[in-house]
């Protein structure tokens, strides 16, 4: 028997590797999450142009195979395609057929938005990287084994190095892939928000051996640049000013470029007074020692989690005369700040305005807050009367317009206990992770806009709290989705059935989906996740056993990640937090908001844009809705936008003028990059919430469409019981052999 297994394994890796081989031919690839190093999402490829995208076909598709939810931006090396499909196995797949070339099953807790790839100069070490269950693992992207030699046993725990005790540490891995840099992995995490959470360190990590090779602190320890800009030991206690988000790097120069988050907690910061360097800010960073270049701070003191998430923009401009190389940073306050991305310097004067003071103890909001004067914002920054929903009832209309002018609607309203804060955009608004993209030779950077609103209102309790539990649960549903999804669960016009929803996905996803919305139903990421599950499971009974998808054709390489990880990824963790650390300065009291989305859609269309900005000339070029709204066009609505509560739309931008994104409406569009044009639309099976990529092989031209998520708005296709989820699948389109 032994003798029978080393000869079928032997013919197993024989046959991957030949069809791996065989995938390798002339190939235009997407080898980096965003399209590459820069993260512009921009591709030099012409076979598609303004005259014939119309022509756009679907060449083949895979399916996902199960209700679970995949944003990953898809990998193309030469002509194999890495995708995240059937029961969260990472894939193998000819990116000319669609066909499997291996399988590596069973990856839950894998980092959802982008792995990444890296190759030696040779090429004959190709491995694909990413982080699971707050560990980093490679897989050999030949063969799709685990690499042990990796880290210890294949493992690299990201709760180790951080200056405190890592089993304090809740949650680590970032959703994000980071960015390769010759042999580093530079990397951000994600934090929890939740007082006295965990240190946003960003690291470098040396692909071969997955040791860390530089830390740079976004909490700044005795002695660090920025120390000064918060409490005496804040790095003790304080978490956050991480970059959950997108990281762009300039090859050439060895320079990256980090948008951080907000300091935790992030509505109330009695515990960290001062500007709190580096929260919120664009760090230009040496990648290959970790040394700070510059940083600019957008905001001051942050209290309404206006993390900076959104890609960097590296473009050439013609300025003052002169072409400069620039780094563009979109904002979720509606802001894009421009700065020469060498010095720092903005491009145009960025000026410190006055700005609301708090009116809660100990609260010392920054007095002033930076606006730029040019490019102008992209993004509504004030809530009025005259922005409501036209499309509310008249009594509701005049509910919001009360509770609107008895709050306060200006940008950087300190959150209150006193008054309703209505933050215009809102804390899932603007611009955020996959909306960011640009034709770095014009100077054209390109934004997905999201207009949404968030009404914060603190409180000494934490938003539905408690330890979980079947009492808590019901309480929570009844507060928070009882209005959508009704007392018996069945749904409405607007929101699906709950039925059986603990059958159709686990808590694992189930939680991820709260903490991120989808479509119209908004983050939720403060909510006792785990107990409104525990609740929902109750009433639908026990979960008969399932088992993962057969592959279609190709081999299953393997099952699990590397061995002697954590099955199951931690959680948030909630807003309360641990104790304080004794000795160090900590609040009376810890007050609490929401994230401000558990409320109908009253703020008016258009609610998503498309926004193209010269940024030769500091100016908007165009602007235009994306999408439209079912429910807002049925009452006689048009060019409103999508209400996608917080969904991210990753864009293509050609050398060719196109823009291809998709929207939450279920279609994918290109738009025309002189003017917003709509030039081709095309109906989805399922919405797409990750970033499209565009390659070419064997002279064919290729457009991926990540429709992995749910069915548009309308559609019951994911209402069905079972497990299967036949409309979710990887969209792949190209023009008519015969138009090559």
């Amino acid at each position: 028997m032994a003798s029978f297994n080393r000869t079928l394994f032997l013919s197993t890796v024989l046959l991957v590797s030949a069809q791996f081989a065989a995938a390798q031919r002339d190939s235009k690839s997407w080898k980096d999450y965003g399209g590459g190093p820069d993260s512009s999402k921009f591709v030099d490829l012409n076979q598609i142009n303004k005259s014939n995208v119309n022509q756009l076909e679907i060449a083949w598709t895979y399916p996902v195979r199960d209700r679970n939810s995949y944003r990953l931006n898809p990998i193309i090396v030469d002509n194999v395609m890495y995708v995240l499909a059937r029961n969260f196995s990472l894939v193998a797949l000819d990116a000319t057929t669609g066909k499997e070339i291996w399988v590596h099953e069973n990856l839950r807790g894998i980092t959802p938005y982008g792995i990444n790839y890296w190759e030696s100069k040779d090429r004959k070490d190709r491995r694909l990287i990413f982080q699971m269950n707050n560990y980093l693992q490679e897989i050999d992207a030949t063969t799709g084994k685990s690499i042990l030699t990796f880290g210890k046993n294949g493992l690299v725990n990201l709760k180790e190095g951080l200056g405190r005790d890592p089993a304090s540490i809740n949650r680590i891995q970032s959703n994000n892939a980071g960015r390769i840099f010759e042999n580093l992995l530079l990397l951000g995490s994600v934090t929890g928000e939740f007082y006295v959470s965990a240190p946003g360190d960003l690291r470098a990590f040396d692909v071969i051996t997955g040791k860390i090779v530089w830390t740079f602190h976004t909490v700044p320890r005795p002695g660090e640049f920025g120390y000064e800009t918060w409490p005496k030991d804040a790095w003790k206690y304080i978490g956050g000013a991480n970059t959950w988000g997108e990281i762009a790097l300039d090859e050439k120069r060895g320079i990256a470029y980090f948008p951080t988050g907000s300091p935790t907690y992030d509505y109330y910061g009695v515990d960290r007074p001062g500007n709190n360097l580096f929260g919120n800010c664009l760090l230009a960073i040496n990648a290959r020692t970790g040394k700070r270049l510059w940083h600019f701070q957008m905001i001051h003191h942050d209290l309404w989690d206006y993390d900076a998430t959104a890609a960097p923009q590296l473009v050439t401009v013609r300025h003052d005369g002169k072409p400069v190389d620039a780094v563009a940073q979109a904002s979720k306050q509606g802001f894009l700040y421009v700065f020469d991305r060498v010095t720092g310097k903005p491009l145009w004067p960025i000026e410190e305005r006055p700005t609301p003071k708090s009116n809660m103890p100990g609260e010392q909001a920054s007095p002033t807050q930076p606006f730029p004067t040019a490019p102008p914002p992209f993004s509504r920054q004030k809530m009025t009367v005259n922005d409501i929903n036209p499309f509310m009832t008249p009594e509701e209309q005049a509910h919001w317009k009360d509770r609107l002018l008895s709050g306060r609607g200006d940008l950087f309203t300190p959150p209150s206990t006193q008054y309703e804060a209505f933050a215009a955009p809102s804390s899932t608004g603007g611009a955020n992770w996959g909306t960011t993209a640009a034709n770095p030779k014009k100077g054209m950077v390109f934004i997905s806009a999201q207009d949404t609103v968030s009404v914060y209102k603190l409180k000494l309790e934490p938003p539905s709290g408690g330890a979980g539990g079947l009492q808590s649960g019901q309480a929570i549903y009844s507060q928070n989705c009882q209005g959508c999804h009704g007392a018996d669960r069945t749904g409405s016009g607007v929101a699906p059935s709950l039925v059986g929803v603990t059958k159709q996905m686990d808590a694992q996803d189930f939680t991820e989906l709260l903490s991120t919305g989808r479509g119209q139903m908004p983050a939720f990421p403060n909510l006792d996740r785990s107990a409104v599950f525990s609740y929902l499971a109750n009433l639908d009974g026990p979960v008969p056993p399932r088992s993962p998808p057969a592959a279609l054709g190709g081999p299953v390489v393997a099952s699990g990640g590397a061995p002697g990880a954590e099955v199951v990824p931690a959680r948030y963790g909630g807003q309360v937090g641990p104790a304080y650390p004794e000795g160090v300065r900590a609040p009376a009291e810890r007050y609490y908001t929401g994230y401000g989305h558990d409320h109908p859609n009253f703020l008016s269309p258009p609610w998503s844009w498309l926004v193209a900005y010269d940024l030769n000339t500091g100016t908007i070029a165009w602007k235009v809705p994306h999408g439209d709204d079912a429910e807002a066009v049925a009452k006689g609505g048009k060019d409103t936008g999508v209400y996608a509560g917080g969904v991210r739309h990753g864009m293509v931008v050609t050398s060719t003028g196109l823009i291809f994104i998709a929207g939450s409406d279920g279609k994918v569009r290109a738009f025309d990059q002189d003017n917003g044009k709509v030039l081709w639309s095309a109906d989805l099976p399922a919405v797409s919430e990750g970033i499209l990529a565009m390659y070419e092989t064997n002279g064919r031209q290729y457009l991926v469409v990540p429709a992995a998520t749910k069915m548009p708005p309308g559609q019951a296709g994911d209402n069905v019981a079972g497990d299967a989820a036949p409309g979710r699948a990887y969209v792949v389109f190209a023009l008519p052999e015969k138009s090559k």
